[in-house]
């Protein structure tokens, strides 16, 4: 029988894409030691960011216009109530008992008491709101970041924040929603609410850096060192020298960034996006 081409299925095209822009990325000569993946995280970047001012942003734009504060406040509240089971379960496996025990409490007093989580009475109560997930449970366990990585649709990673994303989503009680278009559509609410948490975001980070690709990679990689290390990231040295006696590396902006981000509890999850959440600061001392 003579071959008849057929019209490649999507999946497909998905992944003849991703294939080549692997490969495109292990061609290129990586010009940072942590970021061997450079032209496919450029790639796959510019993709998330042309995502991003195409669909979602001007989503966010018009639920941050037509809905008012105390709403998105409340909205805002409920997801972060949801997400306290999976962070108490992460601050378990680490071996943070206090903690665990505190974003159990979370989850129950302002699941009764702030209305399924609208309220957020456990924060007025003293009960502060932690931020774990298991790429973080696996750094503590003493796993290595490994390359950065750039996900299409979630953005900056690392290959071991990669691993642990499948994990995630499933401890993740708004993916565990067995009611299709339910789950559907409050995860278009949360990414367009979180989202809109960083309107305006973008124009600064156009105008104050020279690369956005390289301080988004820096930012994310400081930051996960320091929420790894609870606030407390060991000191990183270089030795220029080749002697014994190293040099301690600069700080840069992007590493203050990153500090003052943990300290505000920064997320990020909204393609290329570092999103800052309204919550109370964490008291790295308590943790």
């Amino acid at each position: 029988m003579p071959y008849q081409s057929r019209p490649l299925s999507r999946h497909t095209c998905v992944v003849v894409v991703l294939s080549a822009a692997l490969a495109g990325a292990c061609a290129t000569t990586a010009h940072n030691p942590v970021d061997p993946l450079e032209g496919y995280n450029r790639a796959m970047f510019s993709f998330n960011d042309k995502l991003d001012r195409a669909v979602i942003k001007p989503v966010a734009e018009v639920y941050q216009t037509v809905v008012p504060d105390p709403v998105r406040t409340g909205v805002g509240n409920v997801f972060g109530n949801l997400g306290d089971p999976w962070i108490g379960f992460n601050n378990l496996l680490q071996g943070k008992i206090p903690d665990a025990l505190n974003d159990l409490m979370r989850f129950l007093v302002n699941s009764t008491l702030g209305f399924v989580g609208v309220l957020d009475i456990a924060s007025e109560m003293g009960l502060s709101k932690h931020d774990e997930d298991f790429g973080q449970t696996l750094g503590a366990w003493g796993v290595g970041d490994g390359a950065y990585f750039v996900l299409p649709f979630f953005g900056p990673r690392t290959l071991r924040d990669a691993a642990a994303l499948p994990l995630d989503v499933l401890g993740d009680d708004v993916w565990a929603i067995q009611h299709v278009p339910t789950r559907n559509s409050m995860t278009a609410l949360r990414v367009t609410h979180t989202r809109s948490t960083a309107l305006g975001v973008e124009k600064t980070l156009d105008e104050g850096t020279l690369d956005k690709y390289v301080y988004v990679r820096d930012f994310y990689l400081e930051q996960r060192r320091y929420k790894v290390f609870d606030g407390n990231p060991p000191r990183v040295y270089e030795d220029f020298n080749g002697d014994e006696g190293a040099l301690l590396m600069p700080q840069t902006a992007a590493d203050t960034a990153a500090r003052a981000a943990v300290e505000r509890l920064e997320l990020y999850g909204v393609g290329n996006r570092l999103l800052v959440s309204a919550g109370p600061s964490v008291n790295e001392s308590e943790r």
